[in-house]
């Protein structure tokens, strides 16, 4: 058996980027198609004479065009129309009654991103009468529903507009 030579620090040098070089055979030129005929791509460009594969947007890479069903009549087109979106529609973020209890002191929207319980002090919220209320709380500049304000002043608690 042969014997292997051993290698000290001094003779191996430490990759970085200035000795890097890919592999030998691993990178190969793009085809460069209509460029004439010596080039073997010419004229049609390996497509071959007409047809739906010589057609742009037909398959190739990422297959046929979207949404083509061979010629029936796309899904898109049988289904009907129907509904609406309303594009000022806002969305409000929920909190929970339970949630309050978290926080010590008045319930400001501050308070209330303080707490983690909405993203920002700005943004669109309602207090919901999601679950119960233990202890009296003082609320000031929040939005609530009908029944999370007579949960409020039933447990003795306050709200301010």
């Amino acid at each position: 058996m042969p014997e292997r030579k051993k290698t000290t620090d001094a003779t191996v040098e430490k990759i970085g980027l200035h000795n890097l070089s890919p592999a030998i055979g691993s990178h190969r030129d793009r085809k460069r198609l209509g460029r004439g005929p010596g080039s073997g791509t010419g004229k049609t460009s390996g497509k071959g004479h007409k047809g739906s594969k010589a057609r742009s947007g037909h398959h190739g890479h990422g297959g046929g065009k979207p949404q083509f069903e061979g010629g029936q009549m796309p899904i898109t087109r049988r289904l009907p129309k129907r509904g609406f979106t309303n594009p000022f529609r806002v969305e409000s973020q929920v909190v929970r009654l339970a949630d309050l209890e978290r926080i010590s002191g008045d319930v400001t929207p501050e308070s209330l991103q303080a707490a983690g319980l909405i993203d920002g002090a700005a943004s669109k919220f309602k207090v919901l009468a999601n679950g119960a209320l233990k202890k009296a709380v003082k609320v000031k500049g929040i939005r609530l529903s009908a029944g999370a304000r007579e949960k409020i002043v039933a447990a003795g608690g306050s709200v301010e507009e």
